[in-house]
């Protein structure tokens, strides 16, 4: 049996035969730029809707991506509900329509997360493969990280690699305390999670680093969730590095706290000053 996103594909595919918007699933597929066999696949319940697929029904037949991930609204959207923020996932394959993993680099990442249907930014950004048997099977990203909030976790120069969480998902498979990457409008953030979607539409993201305090986010201002499932890491010091650099800090914290040490005994000597010459007036 297929998922319930292809089944309510499927019925917006027959929504638009009944009302004569397509002639046939053979003229829809090749509007879609599909092969007819394949969607043949599909309304038969024997194979998935791609992501890819639903992209472009959403594109050109103005499917509605909340009815299709959510079973909510309407089958189709307006042209005003046309121009809000909708996204749907653009995948990039090989010669043999495996799919690849594409890297969302630091530069890339305003325009990632500001681009809502031009499928050749997403293309035209880096892709590859892993070994592992887990990266064959659904859609994953790896993006670089940017800046030292996550430390020591993660490092600035650190990328993560990430599986996509479709939104449907969301309230009840984000796991507290775990890291995801966030696409929000305009903003690309790696962060530890607090599920307050339930309850209040909203994550909590919170920083590793201590020196960031952290925020919330409103569903409707979040536009992906990708699930980190491993980083790779650019450079991974000795040791003996970790030791001199560890060293060098708690030196660096004696010598502070001997000079804050000195200027309180210098302070408690002027206020006892103080006091004296107070005290013989």
């Amino acid at each position: 049996m297929n998922s319930i996103v292809t089944q309510r594909f499927i019925k917006c595919h027959d929504k638009l035969r009944e009302e004569n918007r397509v002639r046939s699933s053979r003229q829809f597929a090749l509007s879609l730029e599909y092969l007819p066999q394949s969607l043949s696949e599909i309304l038969k319940g024997r194979r998935d809707v791609t992501i890819e697929l639903l992209r472009k029904a959403v594109e050109l037949y103005k499917i509605n991506p909340v009815y299709i991930y959510t079973g909510e609204g309407p089958m189709f959207m307006t042209e005003e509900d046309h121009n809000k923020s909708f996204r749907v996932l653009t995948i990039v394959t090989n010669s043999q329509d495996d799919e690849r993993i594409v890297h969302v680099p630091i530069p890339a990442q305003a325009g990632y997360a500001n681009d809502l249907t031009d499928p050749t930014f997403i293309q035209d950004l880096p892709t590859f493969t892993l070994p592992d048997y887990k990266y064959k099977v659904g859609t994953h990203r790896s993006f670089d990280v940017a800046g030292d909030s996550m430390e020591p976790t993660l490092f600035e120069g650190d990328k993560v690699v990430c599986s996509f969480l479709e939104p449907t998902l969301w309230e009840n498979s984000i796991k507290d305390n775990y890291v995801y990457v966030v696409v929000t409008r305009g903003d690309v953030v790696v962060k530890r999670v607090f599920n307050k979607l339930k309850s209040n539409k909203q994550l909590e993201l919170v920083s590793d680093n201590s020196f960031y305090e952290g925020y919330t986010v409103n569903l409707g201002d979040i536009r992906e969730i990708w699930y980190v499932r491993a980083k790779v890491s650019p450079f991974l010091p000795s040791p003996q590095n970790i030791q001199t650099y560890l060293s060098e800090e708690m030196k660096d914290l004696k010598q502070t706290v001997k000079e804050q040490s000195r200027l309180i005994e210098n302070l408690n000597k002027t206020v006892e000053k103080l006091l004296n010459s107070t005290s013989q007036a």
